[in-house]
């Protein structure tokens, strides 16, 4: 098992990454307040893994209420969250029970929101079964559902107690799953960690075929990139929003198309390409960097051209960004392979331009 830490003083906690830890309840047990917790997952994982996780607590002596959702990211709404509300309040959890996401990105921004929000808050700790969730997600305290205007447009920052991340829950993921969790990988190298990127290139065949020391190093050194940049910016008021690298793109397109017809991996990937065009259009990149940024993405079986919504409708929808400041847009943009930067410096001409060359 390795550990990483994300330092955020007394809000500070673990990430534990290795296989087989969902079998073991003793990893959970400090990090409770009381013996009373509510396991949320989804259709789709809870007959995977729910009846093994809940019984392995129940020996250990706790009160478990599981609660399941339906699956997908066109849940990630209002009326989901309350089935969430509605099983804490029918259980009467009050509020000294922990809330245990099991599950991807969609249950773990919606279990954390549902935390941060339910009689003002409780604890609640991350079971990451997903790439994209493992490597991304589950950790910083993100949470948040989407609005049909935009997405993860309603949230908080909330910061989990523990996450715990289990390499095994990768053998039963879908492969298109995998190949979209291995977008946010590819980002870490990208935005700051060139060494990491040379080394996803290298060993990118081994993740696909999933390699379990290739996923836990690939898992442990996207957690560090990320436990680096939440512990120096939580609120993502500087670098912190570095890590969205392609996903203004990528969110106009879930939005565009309807939430779930593209996975949040697939389109970072087609937004990343788009936002390394748009750096060499503002003379940053090269050609080959370019090449480079789409090639990687291409080899990991994943899109690298964004939907024709048509330049307005992206416009539109980019206008929504959480990274819009006094209505002027900013991006995440390479100055660099390897280093992100947070711009307004980009045309509309420009914008305009990479839409239609991508698209």
């Amino acid at each position: 098992m390795r550990t990483l830490n994300v330092e955020l003083a007394e809000r500070s906690y673990p990430i534990r990454i290795g296989a087989g830890l969902l079998a073991d309840p003793g990893l959970i047990l400090p990090y409770l307040k009381t013996k009373r917790v509510a396991v949320v997952t989804n259709d789709v994982v809870g007959p995977l893994y729910l009846a093994r996780f809940v019984a392995g607590l129940e020996a250990h002596g706790l009160r478990v209420t599981p609660i399941v959702l339906p699956d997908g990211e066109a849940h990630k709404d209002w009326p989901t969250l309350n089935l969430i509300f509605d099983g804490l309040l029918a259980a009467r959890c009050d509020r000294s029970t922990t809330l245990i996401a099991l599950g991807g990105g969609v249950i773990g921004d919606m279990v954390g929101f549902a935390a941060a929000t339910y009689q003002r808050g409780v604890p609640f700790i991350q079971v990451p079964t997903t790439l994209l969730s493992q490597v991304d997600s589950s950790v910083g305290g993100k949470t948040a559902i989407n609005h049909p205007l935009g997405k993860n447009m309603i949230g908080a920052f909330y910061q989990p107690k523990l996450v715990i991340a289990d390499i095994a829950t990768l053998n039963t993921l879908p492969d298109r799953e995998l190949k979209a969790g291995l977008a946010e990988v590819i980002k870490y190298g990208l935005i700051r960690d060139l060494p990491f990127l040379d080394w996803i290139e290298a060993n990118l065949e081994r993740l696909l075929a999933r390699d379990p020391d290739a996923l836990a190093e690939a898992v442990e050194r996207s957690c560090r990139n990320k436990a680096q940049v939440v512990a120096a910016d939580e609120t993502e008021q500087g670098e912190r929003a570095t890590l969205n690298l392609g996903h203004t793109f990528g969110h106009a397109i879930e939005t565009g198309l309807g939430y779930g017809a593209w996975l949040h991996g697939e389109a970072v990937a087609a937004g990343t390409v788009m936002a390394a065009d748009l750096s060499r259009r503002l003379g940053w990149l090269s050609d080959a960097d370019v090449e480079r940024v789409r090639a990687v993405h291409v080899r990991a079986g994943l899109p690298v051209r964004g939907v024709p919504l048509g330049a307005e409708r992206y416009l539109e929808l980019m206008a929504h960004d959480k990274k819009v400041t006094d209505g002027t847009l900013r991006l995440v943009l390479l100055k660099a392979i390897g280093q992100a930067v947070i711009t307004s410096e980009a045309k509309t001409d420009d914008i305009r331009a990479t839409i239609d060359a991508c698209c």
